[in-house]
């Protein structure tokens, strides 16, 4: 089970990583709020007309947990976009992978949770494949800040997903998380004026990542994080990185350079060996086989 839940977390990180390459065009089209609300609520009414039976069976407990994973998810997003406006994609992308680390940090504070040294090891090895996938250049102003912020709540809402998940079906969840990011990204998408997709590519892309980097890939991440650790899941989701350098190269959008072979290795090779079962403890609250 660890394996299968491992490869689907590639998955959808792959599924990610191209989403960002094809999204960079699209948010010229349209404001980055009205499209991450488009993107959740066509996801939220999808996962409806899939079962429609879904609204009948949330209990109130189910609501709460599930909205306060969706509100740090959705957060994360938002403060994400705000961080993206002020700052470069390449520093984004490598503050956001951040989580990686503030996700056993959070664990070790909140919950006790312990994480042993080779697993750190791996853990660092992923932040500096980060590093330089990601960096040329450094400076920490506000929109490094917002990002950063955007990493802790990503963090939190992995740990929160990780305590969760296995206690409530993993469809309903996903559509409160789901629900609620739409929530949270129209408040601000109504404030600065709403605005729907222009043409067709971007609907396109509205419908691709809704249905494939949302609706199936939250399924997919709240399924695995029943049976992995949340430490796991941030160092495989770290890929996503990986997989958008690779897809730009692939569709001609960035040459392949040195700095993607080496720091996409070394984010591999922590992937790899993370998921062997003798890198992380099995008692930190979530099933690893």
């Amino acid at each position: 089970m660890l394996f299968l839940a491992s490869w689907a977390l590639l998955a959808v990180a792959a599924v990610w990583g191209i989403s960002f390459v094809w999204m960079k065009d699209v948010l010229d089209q349209q404001d980055v709020f009205s499209f991450l609300f488009c993107r959740f609520i066509v996801a939220s009414l999808t996962m409806v007309l899939v079962r429609p039976a879904i609204l009948k069976n949330l209990s109130w407990k189910l609501i709460s947990r599930g909205s306060l994973a969706g509100f740090a998810l959705g957060t994360g997003y938002i403060f994400q976009t705000l961080g993206l406006e002020r700052t470069t994609p390449a520093i984004t992308g490598f503050v956001t992978g951040l989580y990686v680390v503030f996700t056993p940090l959070i664990g070790l504070i909140v919950f006790r949770d312990h994480i042993t040294r080779i697993a750190w090891f791996y853990i660092v090895l992923a932040t500096i494949g980060l590093g330089v996938l990601s960096i040329s250049g450094w400076s920490m102003g506000v929109g490094e800040l917002f990002v950063l912020t955007s990493a802790i709540m990503f963090a939190i809402h992995i740990i929160l997903l990780s305590r969760w998940s296995k206690h409530f079906d993993t469809y309903l969840l996903t559509f409160v998380q789901l629900f609620t990011c739409a929530l949270v990204a129209g408040v601000p998408a109504a404030i600065n004026g709403f605005t729907l997709p222009p043409d067709s590519q971007t609907w396109n892309v509205v419908a691709f990542t809704a249905v494939f980097a949302t609706f199936l890939a939250f399924i997919v991440q709240t399924w695995s994080q029943a049976r992995i650790s949340a430490v796991r899941v941030a160092v495989i989701l770290t890929t996503e990185v990986v997989f958008a350098a690779l897809f730009s190269v692939l569709l001609g959008v960035e040459p392949l350079t040195i700095r993607i072979i080496i720091g996409g290795s070394m984010i591999l090779v922590a992937m790899i060996m993370i998921v062997q079962p003798r890198v992380s403890p099995s008692k930190d609250g979530i099933l690893q086989t």
